[in-house]
């Protein structure tokens, strides 16, 4: 790419840009809408000497990287242009808001790949670009431009590569005495095979710099990494894999501002699923709602270390977990995240409008809502993420390292059981109080289940479950009716579920997630079938505390989020 671009630019060859017209131009087009095209005539015409800042977008919405980073790239442009710069978006997605005609002063449907974002950049001599808002996509984008000589106006890019590099950023941790999960990066299988040994299983194996979880997961033993390396990922010094000890602890996340100096916090969230799932997949709840003695303070004061050790200038994103009355970093972006829009309306903290402030040079200390963590407004909100599962007929229901959610919604009450309810509710999920729950729960997870699925027996549920569920839960005196497997003769678990006899199934992952494994067929009939299918025991245990609520007969009211708030 670069040997063309050189001989490209040598001879003169540069891109014109075309206004996007109106139909068949049956009238003159106003909108300024560009895109590119070899030609001699450029209609993207001078427009004086106003100084402009290019916004680069999220680009196509997928799995991974969905519409919060456009709403971020949105509330970035008005900000620029409440400031008084010409705001310039650079996206190729036609389906977002920053698209929409009256955002920006000008937009670039251009492919969000280096040569296309130096061309706007020649053709517009900004005073630089902004990458933090268009999530992973744009970050990415923020050192190939730097070397191009590109003014980069947030973070810069050798303390964004800081906090990716493993090695830098392990480094940096040691240094500021943060503990993390010990991990390492790995060029080959036998490397991978020697590193999890020494780790200890469960492990969390992951390809390097990926978007939304893509081929990560947790392996339990050597056969299942040498397993995950022959099918999931291609693994060498061109294309690394990193491992980490796996901490099954509950995970907690936050999303601050800061200008190199002072930190704002807007709030710690603490996701319902422990760690191992996606934070896209998890239920945040804001505020955390039960942290160990000394934990808040603990991430407050690594938050506040890492924001001046790693110079922010903006927005970023800090991943946690509490493990055995510590608190270990996962993981640090220095960027907007998919939470900003959720923290943004609950709390009632512009965050981008202030991160992008910050970007132009004020202060935290300006902008009037304090340093540190900012106070909780004494509500629950809850972000539950909402599934395709009923349309996307090949992709397991289980939840893990990959993310797997295609929107969120948000439920808020000053009870956290009701407001997980409205969460819940809002994601499609049927909740029903009474019926027949169906267990079919792996050895490593039994005695952890036994006491929630007592729960529901306790509620009055009916409880049906594989054999050798059904023998865990009888040995603990609950009545217990036993289900056939899938090769055991009708009627067995998919019957039931195809005849509506069951209102929940609570399946744990033994080791075979592949479609012809009976977990797999029963979570995808259970998908195809409107019944909510539990993956997670955490996900288990929040039902049953938003069920053990109904029953207590205290009425469940939808409450405008104006009234909480006054």
């Amino acid at each position: 790419e670069e040997e063309i671009t050189e001989a490209r630019l040598r001879m003169g060859i540069n891109p014109t840009y075309k206004m996007v017209d109106t139909c068949a131009a049956e009238f003159e087009a106003a909108t300024p809408y560009f895109y590119s095209s070899y030609e001699t005539e450029n209609e993207a015409k001078e427009d004086g000497d106003a100084k402009k800042i290019v916004v680069i977008g999220s680009g196509p919405i997928r799995i991974g990287q969905g519409i919060e980073f456009d709403y971020c790239s949105v509330h970035c442009v008005w900000a620029l242009r409440e400031a008084g710069y010409k705001a310039i978006i650079a996206n190729n997605n036609p389906e977002t808001v920053s698209t929409d005609f009256d955002t920006s002063d000008r937009l670039y449907f251009e492919p969000l790949a280096t040569e296309d974002i130096l061309n706007i950049v020649r053709e517009e001599k900004p005073e630089g670009v902004v990458v933090q808002f268009g999530g992973q996509t744009a970050i990415n984008l923020a050192k190939p431009l730097y070397d191009h000589g590109v003014r980069i106006l947030d973070t810069a890019v050798d303390d964004i590569d800081k906090a990716e590099d493993r090695d830098r950023f392990d480094s940096l941790l040691q240094r500021l005495g943060i503990p993390r999960p010990p991990g390492r990066t790995v060029n080959s299988a036998e490397e991978a095979m020697k590193a999890a040994q020494t780790l200890e299983y469960p492990v969390v194996v992951r390809p390097s710099y990926v978007l939304g979880g893509r081929a990560m997961e947790i392996v339990y033993s050597p056969a299942e990494l040498q397993e995950y390396i022959n099918n999931a990922v291609r693994v060498s010094h061109e294309h690394p894999i990193l491992i980490d000890r796996y901490l099954q602890g509950k995970e907690i996340e936050v999303d601050a501002i800061s200008d190199g100096k002072d930190v704002l916090i807007p709030g710690i969230m603490q996701h319902i699923e422990r760690a191992g799932v996606h934070s896209g997949d998890s239920i945040a709840v804001y505020p955390a709602y039960n942290l160990g003695p000394g934990i808040q303070e603990k991430i407050i004061d690594y938050t506040e270390r890492l924001a001046v050790a790693l110079r922010v200038k903006g927005l970023f994103n800090i991943q946690f977990v509490e493990y055995q009355g510590d608190v270990y970093v996962l993981e640090v972006n220095l960027r907007s995240s998919r939470t900003v829009p959720f923290l943004s309306k609950v709390t009632g903290i512009p965050m981008v409008k202030l991160a992008t402030q910050v970007i132009l040079g004020k202060s935290i200390k300006d902008m009037g809502y304090g340093t540190g963590l900012y106070p909780s407004p004494g509500y629950y909100a809850v972000k539950a993420p909402v599934f395709s599962f009923s349309k996307l007929r090949t992709v397991d229901v289980s939840l893990g390292p990959e993310m797997k959610s295609t929107g969120e919604v948000m439920g808020v009450d000053p009870i956290l059981e009701k407001a997980l309810y409205k969460a819940l509710l809002a994601a499609g999920m049927s909740i029903p109080s009474s019926g027949t729950i169906l267990a079919t729960i792996a050895d490593k997870d039994k005695d952890e289940a036994l006491p929630i699925i007592k729960g529901f027996h306790d509620l009055g549920f009916k409880l049906l479950a594989t054999a050798g569920t059904a023998r865990a839960l009888q040995r603990i005196g609950l009545k217990v009716e036993t289900v056939n497997k899938l090769d055991e003769g009708s009627p067995n678990i998919i019957d039931l579920i195809r005849q509506d006899k069951i209102q929940y199934v609570v399946n744990t992952l033994t080791r075979g997630r592949r479609p012809e494994s009976d977990g797999f067929r029963i979570r995808r009939a259970a998908a195809e079938h409107g019944i909510p299918c539990l993956t997670s025991l955490d996900t288990v245990n929040a039902v049953l505390q938003v069920i053990r609520r109904i029953k207590t007969g205290d009425r469940f009211k939808l409450v405008p989020l104006q009234e909480l708030a006054s």
